[in-house]
């Protein structure tokens, strides 16, 4: 199957009241598997919204968005919600684990989200989950609650959970931004060194885009993209 993004000409407005807010105006993006790029611009510029309509999260005011070929907003609501969690790993910059379950059992989660309950959970499941967890560097913290664990160190879990189900899409909103600068800079190695190797982790070759105001961070992608006065293009340098 092909792995592909195709942004054609969306725009998204916000009804407040009497008026219209628009934030994107005709953002064209095209992407295929292997792909790595940022996105950046200053707060307010649609950086988020625009990460909330690829992830399917929000649905664009004009244009379409295509995730491997399928419009995923012509799909029914139940059958969109299955696409979601199988097409897109999200990674946010707070790590939303659950404070009740272990390591591994945060990872496992979005595995059993469409199978009524955890008897789908299968053997292959919770080795890919050890794997991943090898991967970013806590195959000694699989039984621990994120409590129990440092902030990168939840960040990571939380990247592994998003790769779990062998996404089309990791989609990251800011996945350094409550990070310290070493931790920071850990956590992006980290997302250039999966990426690279997504392929051997999840038998396909991911799209990855970073929403991020650090420039660090944003260096370290082979392609960078801005934000500037609604509309999205590639930065030159």
């Amino acid at each position: 199957m092909t792995v592909s993004l195709e942004v054609s000409e969306v725009s998204k407005r916000f009804d407040t009241g009497p008026s219209s807010v628009e934030v994107l105006r005709s953002v064209d993006l095209t992407l295929a598997g292997g792909d790595a790029i940022a996105v950046t611009g200053p707060s307010g510029s649609g950086k988020s919204t625009l990460l909330h309509l690829i992830g399917t999260l929000e649905q664009p005011s004009t244009g379409t968005i295509e995730i491997d070929g399928i419009d995923p907003f012509g799909l029914p609501e139940k059958v969109l919600a299955r696409f979601r969690n199988q097409r897109i790993g999200f990674v946010f910059q707070e790590h939303h684990l659950l404070p009740h379950y272990s390591v591994l059992e945060n990872v496992v989660l979005p595995t059993l989200a469409h199978r009524g309950d955890a008897s789908g959970e299968n053997k292959d499941t919770r080795d890919r989950a050890r794997t991943l967890l090898d991967r970013v560097g806590l195959s000694h913290r699989l039984d621990h609650r994120p409590a129990e664990l440092s902030g990168g160190e939840r960040q990571r879990t939380a990247v592994a959970r998003a790769l779990i189900n062998q996404p089309t899409l990791l989609l990251c909103d800011e996945p350094t931004g409550s990070l310290d600068p070493e931790t920071a800079t850990s956590v992006g190695e980290l997302l250039l060194e999966l990426h690279d190797g997504a392929e051997s982790l999840t038998g396909r070759k991911t799209i990855t885009l970073v929403v991020t105001h650090s420039m660090e961070l944003a260096a370290r992608l082979p392609r960078r993209f801005e934000l500037h006065d609604h509309g999205l293009v590639e930065a030159t340098s």
